[in-house]
């Protein structure tokens, strides 16, 4: 998390980027997951199976990735620039393996007036990589953020 001062609606530029540290995704992160969301498919949970799937192996859950990549990008994002979710379009374009470092690259692709007078809304493009430079997940986020006090 950002030590800066949180910034605006008016600060943010549109086009601004922002690249994120990598992550390794660890067996531990997967059993963890599985335990918090209840979902113990075989896809992420049984190695026997898996070796003879198409993945050859097991595979972190989509959602897992999602919530990863919003973690890497909140550190990196200044001042918490970019406010609560207001919508997600999101695309699993790849699995995310036991032991596969993801960043986060991402774009402010829009920004609009919000509903209220006070706050606008923030499209933000993202990728989630791989070490091997293959785009795993992608999509798009729009958040409410305030505007600058008058």
């Amino acid at each position: 998390m950002s030590e800066e001062p949180a910034a605006y609606f008016d600060d943010i530029r549109l086009g601004e980027e922002y690249v994120s540290p990598g992550r390794t995704v660890t067996e531990a992160d997967i059993v963890i997951f599985a335990g918090l969301s209840g979902d113990y498919n075989v896809l992420h949970t049984d190695a026997e199976h898996m070796k003879a799937s198409l993945f050859g192996e097991r595979i972190a859950h989509g959602l897992l990735g999602l919530s990863i990549q919003q973690g890497l990008l909140d550190r990196v994002v200044p001042g918490q620039a970019v406010g609560p979710l207001a919508s997600v379009k999101w695309k699993f374009k790849g699995p995310i393996k036991i032991g596969d470092t993801i960043h986060v690259e991402a774009r402010v692709s829009a920004k609009k007036d919000g509903e209220r007078p006070e706050s606008g809304v923030v499209t933000v493009e993202r990728r989630v990589v791989n070490q091997r430079g293959e785009v795993v997940q992608e999509g798009e986020t729009d958040h409410v953020v305030a505007r600058r006090p008058t």
